[in-house]
């Protein structure tokens, strides 16, 4: 599965909208780690709790080699998107819900909201260049 492209090579909010859903379903069946790494870009920032900014899809890829993310769904909704005007670069965010399995084998679940940055690379396929997240949205949906 790839990153929505656009045969005028200039995207839409529909198209970058489509491209979000596409990634949060690639997360549900393929995993989030294996999502993640087939829509970021090369120049990735990951902005984390606690945590110094991930710069690159290298130090993606060694983050994700200290966690497993088998037992752990991690899916969204992208509530808006909007693009620049010349349709190479757009926004989405929304409502992200994750669930993993805790130490007595029951589901813990969160939700919250995520801000994700594109930018459409030399082939035309929606990658994200920023990807931030904060929990805690509870029962305020």
């Amino acid at each position: 599965m790839t990153a929505c492209t656009s045969q005028s090579g200039t995207g839409t909010k529909d198209e970058l909208i489509a491209t979000d859903k596409a990634f949060s379903q690639l997360s549900s069946e393929m995993g989030m780690q294996y999502a993640f790494l087939e829509y970021a870009a090369e120049e990735v920032v990951m902005l984390r709790k606690n945590n110094l900014p991930m710069k690159g899809k290298n130090a993606l890829i060694e983050n994700f080699r200290t966690f497993s993310d088998t037992g752990f769904i991690l899916t969204w909704e992208p509530l808006f998107a909007d693009i620049a005007e010349s349709g190479e670069l757009g926004y989405t965010y929304g409502i992200f819900n994750s669930s993993s399995k805790g130490a007595n084998g029951t589901i813990e679940e969160s939700k919250g909201t995520y801000i994700s940055i594109w930018k459409k690379d030399a082939l035309g396929n929606w990658k994200f260049v920023l990807d931030s997240g904060n929990e805690g949205i509870g029962e305020q949906l």
